[in-house]
This record gives C-alpha cells, sequence and structure tokens, in this order.
C-alpha cells in the first residue's frame, strides 16, 4: 500500500509544472515555464537547453533568498523557492595551444577581460552534425558561382535559355552542395541527394536539365558520385565515420566481409552515429577521462554536473566503443557506468539523435492517446478482447493510465509478440524467468499478487529494464517511462530493436518521434492512416 502512494506522489509530481525567471545575459531574462518538473539538476540544465536553443554546456547559480537573493551555484534542486531566478553560467572550453601558437596569441589574450560568472575547463566537444532537414535549402556558393547563376537565372527566365554548365562551375557547385550533405549525413540516401538535386534547380531554375523527366536526374547522379570521393577525402583526413569503412566497398575488400556488406552508417536517424575525437584530445586523454568517470559514480553522491561535462566530452570513445567494438552489455555496464542513468539515457539520446527524447516521446504519446484508444475500443476478436481488458483497468481521466494502456496495446495493436518482451516475476523470485530475454521490460510483482500469462497489468509494483538476460535499470514508476528509456538505450548501446516488437519500436522511431526513413510500411502505415482520420 506505502508503495502505491509513493508512485502516486511521484506521478503527481512528475505532473507539476515548473515556471523560472532564467538570467541569459544582464540584457537577455526571460520567464520559462517547464510542463514538468526537472528530477535533478542534470535534467533541468537540459530542459533549459532544449527549452532555449542553448548550443553550449554551462552550469547554474539560482538567488538564494536565505542570502538576501545573492547568487549561489545551484547543486540539488531542492535548493530552489517556489518560483526561482536562475543564471546561466556558460562553460567556456578552450583547446590546448602549442607553444608557438602560445606566444603568437599571448599579446591577445593579456588584453582579454576576464570575468567571474564563466568556468573554464581544458576541453573541448567534438563538432556535432545537423539533422537532415525536412526541406532542403540550397547553400550559398562562392561570389563568383553566385553572380553567374544569378546572370544565367535573369536570362532563362526571360527566354527559357538554359546555362551551359563547364567542368569547372559542376566542380564548385558539387563541392559546396557535397559540404553541406556531410555537414548533416554522411552516407545520404538516393531519396535525399533527389532533394538536394530538386532544391537545386527549384533555386537555380538555369541549371534544370532539358530532355530528364525530372530536369535533375543528371544532377543525382553527379552528386552520388561526387559524395563518394567527398567521403575518401575526409576518410584521408581522419574522419571517424568514414574510416570505419575503409575497405568494405571496394573490390579488394581489406576485412573478411564482402563489399559492400556490414557497412557501418546511421540507419535510424542518427547525426552523431561516429564523432571524431574532440580537438586537443587523443584516445589516451579521453581513456584516462573515462576512469574518472567510473571513479565518480562510486562516490555516494556522483557530482552530476561532472558527470554530464565527462559524459559529453568522451562521446566519441564511448560510440567508437558500441558501435565498432560491439562489446556485451555487461561490459559496456562495468566501463560506462553513468549511462545506465535515466539523465544519462536522455542525454544520450540527445548527443547522437540532436532531440529531446522525454519531451518529444511524452508530448506525440499523449497527442495521439486519445485516438489509440478510440482505435482499441473497435477492436474485435482476441486482439479486442485483451485491449478491453486493459482499458477495465484504466481511470479515462487519467493521463498516466492512458499512457500505460498505449503502451501495452500498441504491440497488440501491431500484431508483434509481446510474450517474450513483457516479463512478470515476484521481488524474492530470483530471475530464472528472465535470464533468456535479450530484450525487455520487466513488471516486479508483490507476493499476493497473481500473474497474468501476459503480464497485463498497468500499475507493478516496480518496473525494470531487461538487456542480455541482467536487468540493468530497475525501481522505474511505471511502463511508458521503461519504454522511453529503453527506447533511448537501444540508441545509446547500438542495440537491434526485440524482433518480437520490431513493429512497435518502429512505430516510435518513425510516428512518435519521426526519426529515420520516412516510408511507413504494413501495419504501421494502416495504424498511423487510422490516427490521422
Amino acid at each position: 500500500m506505502a508503495s502505491r502512494i509513493d508512485t502516486q506522489h511521484q506521478e503527481m509530481a512528475s505532473k507539476e509544472t515548473m515556471t523560472l525567471r532564467v538570467i541569459l545575459t544582464e540584457a537577455d531574462i526571460r520567464k520559462v515555464k517547464l510542463t514538468s518538473k526537472p528530477g535533478s539538476v542534470e535534467e533541468l540544465i537540459s530542459c533549459l537547453q532544449n527549452t532555449l536553443r542553448l548550443d553550449y554546456n554551462f552550469t547554474l547559480q539560482f538567488q538564494d533568498p536565505e542570502f538576501d537573493n545573492e547568487l549561489c551555484n545551484l547543486t540539488v534542486l531542492s535548493e530552489l523557492p517556489q518560483k526561482p531566478t536562475v543564471k546561466i553560467i556558460p562553460v567556456i572550453e578552450l583547446v590546448p595551444l602549442s607553444s608557438g601558437e602560445m606566444e603568437t596569441s599571448s599579446d591577445m589574450l593579456s588584453d582579454t577581460p576576464s570575468t567571474a560568472d564563466t568556468v573554464l575547463t581544458s576541453e573541448l566537444p567534438q563538432e556535432k552534425r545537423m539533422p537532415w532537414p525536412d526541406i532542403f535549402l540550397t547553400p550559398k556558393f562562392s561570389v563568383d558561382v553566385e553572380f553567374r547563376l544569378r546572370q544565367a537565372n535573369l536570362i532563362y527566365l526571360k527566354d527559357g535559355t538554359h546555362l551551359k554548365v563547364t567542368k569547372e562551375l559542376k566542380h564548385d557547385i558539387l563541392q559546396k552542395l557535397a559540404e553541406t550533405i556531410y555537414s548533416c549525413k554522411a552516407y545520404p540516401t538516393t531519396e535525399d541527394l533527389r532533394a538536394v538535386a530538386k532544391a537545386l534547380v527549384n533555386t537555380h531554375p538555369c541549371l534544370q536539365e532539358p530532355g530528364s523527366p525530372s530536369g535533375y536526374c543528371g544532377w543525382t547522379n553527379s552528386l552520388k558520385d561526387k559524395m563518394g570521393n567527398y567521403r575518401s577525402k575526409m576518410r584521408s583526413l581522419g574522419h571517424t565515420d568514414v574510416m570505419v569503412n575503409a575497405g568494405k566497398r571496394g573490390r579488394y575488400s581489406t576485412s573478411s566481409d564482402p563489399p559492400n556488406k556490414n557497412i557501418k552508417k546511421p540507419r535510424k536517424g542518427e547525426v552523431n552515429y561516429l564523432p571524431d575525437l574532440p580537438d586537443g584530445q587523443d584516445a589516451s586523454s579521453l581513456e584516462m577521462l573515462r576512469q574518472q568517470l567510473v571513479d565518480e559514480m562510486k562516490r555516494k553522491n556522483p557530482d552530476a554536473v561532472f558527470i554530464n561535462q565527462k559524459m559529453d566530452m568522451t562521446l566519441s570513445l564511448r560510440r567508437k566503443d558500441v558501435v565498432i567494438n560491439k562489446p556485451p552489455v555487461s561490459q559496456i555496464l562495468q566501463r560506462w557506468p553513468a549511462l545506465f542513468r535515466e539523465s544519462q539515457v536522455y542525454q544520450e539520446f540527445s548527443r547522437v539523435v540532436g532531440k529531446n527524447l522525454k519531451q518529444e516521446f511524452y508530448g506525440s504519446l499523449d497527442r495521439h492517446c486519445p485516438q489509440l484508444i478510440q482505435i482499441f475500443r473497435s477492436k474485435r476478436g482476441l486482439a479486442g478482447q485483451i485491449l478491453s481488458d486493459l482499458l477495465q483497468q484504466a481511470k479515462t481521466s487519467d493521463i498516466a493510465d492512458m499512457r500505460c494502456v498505449a503502451m501495452r496495446g500498441l504491440p497488440v495493436l501491431l500484431g508483434d509478440d509481446q510474450t517474450e518482451f513483457f516479463k512478470a516475476c515476484f521481488a524474492s523470485d530470483d530471475g530464472d524467468s528472465y535470464q533468456h530475454v535479450p530484450v525487455g521490460i520487466l513488471s516486479l510483482e508483490n507476493e499476493d499478487v497473481a500473474l497474468q500469462p501476459l503480464s497485463l497489468r498497468l500499475h507493478p509494483s516496480s518496473v525494470g529494464i531487461i538487456l542480455e538476460g541482467n536487468v540493468v535499470m530497475d525501481n522505474l514508476d511505471n511502463i511508458p517511462q521503461a519504454m522511453c528509456l529503453l527506447f533511448g538505450l537501444t540508441y545509446a548501446l547500438h542495440l537491434d530493436y526485440p524482433k518480437c516488437m520490431g513493429n512497435t519500436f518502429l512505430f516510435i522511431q518513425q510516428v512518435l518521434l519521426g526519426l529515420g526513413k520516412k516510408e511507413l510500411k504494413g501495419k504501421i502505415l494502416a495504424v498511423t492512416n487510422q490516427l490521422t482520420m
């Protein structure tokens, strides 16, 4: 009974909104309202980073009423008053200079004023890729190229004369397009390249190809060849995301894999799939930072800000671990224990994908819940009976219940076999019931509860996440939270979706989060069409 009350209190707390006065600069002070109250300082920083679209690291100070509203460092969220004022303190990250560079810049540094509001560190996070845009915008070319295209466009609009593209001009255009494409994707799809070519001829109609059905088929083919050459150039410069595939595409493969097999590239919407090492860092220095993280996690109260900063810095080392080396989950847990904290699952998803997983997952789920419930009620047969049993446990006015029903009902609607994914056991059991489960969610029940064959209880006593037969996260509040975190872990650990729940995970990826391929197939398309009716 006590655990049930605690769970209700936690759910009520998660629904609380939070209003803050945020000082960015002395001339930029904003009112920010968060839809849910963060559970930690680290989570608050993440929420502000996404809400205010800040692309740099920072810490927080707050006006403390106990000291006449003087600023103090924020270390525990409970220190904040009811309507707090917080100040953004940017973390300025410096790159170590060689002795020659230090001598050259010493005069400039001596004239640079210092500020007490700046935190200095010796690291620089690696450059991040941008997500692929919904609508590709043609970049600006060099002044010379822009002038020639502008003149040619005027002639085309006047009498329909197409520009005769010289070899030099075509090279300059393709080079700039390749740079822009690579800033988003190292391995664009044919559909991506078509979108770029179409945007090019729409922006500069003089470049349309007479006789081509679309007017840009030749540009698409040229972009495909150019991207291959550009990747070779980036590989020679040491970029990890293309170096990892060296020898796999050519006729004389250097590995045991056949050419074009097992190419390591983003397949689920990742924007930082295999980032390069940060400037001023190497594998040895990052390994030292990793060990510092392990040591910090052994403390009774780990420093959340320290962990987040070092996890940011070591992303390239961690991605190499999980993507290239592919160790067992148990080994990743030993090497990167912070990765299995709830806040760091969300942060890692943001690092790899560039999206706020928690906000987008729950926001999209809440938008679709009413229509999903209507679809559940309309189903007949065995699926309809299972969904009806779920609905009977729910309180229609309770959003937490609706989320649980949606997460448990989606696999039924999409034809997935959730019996090998959702597992249930008593708290006193030794784990035999799930030791062979590769990926799953575990519901822990009290001894006085009769376990159902499909574990269809909406409110288990506790929820955990199973990976490779071991519980890697436990004491979670509910099934939607576990599903959200498990989805984040599939990206953080570079895991395949469980085959028995493939449609459900693809639905979360493509429909709820809008990641990866736009084309929907089979039952996912059918359910999506029902949601839009």
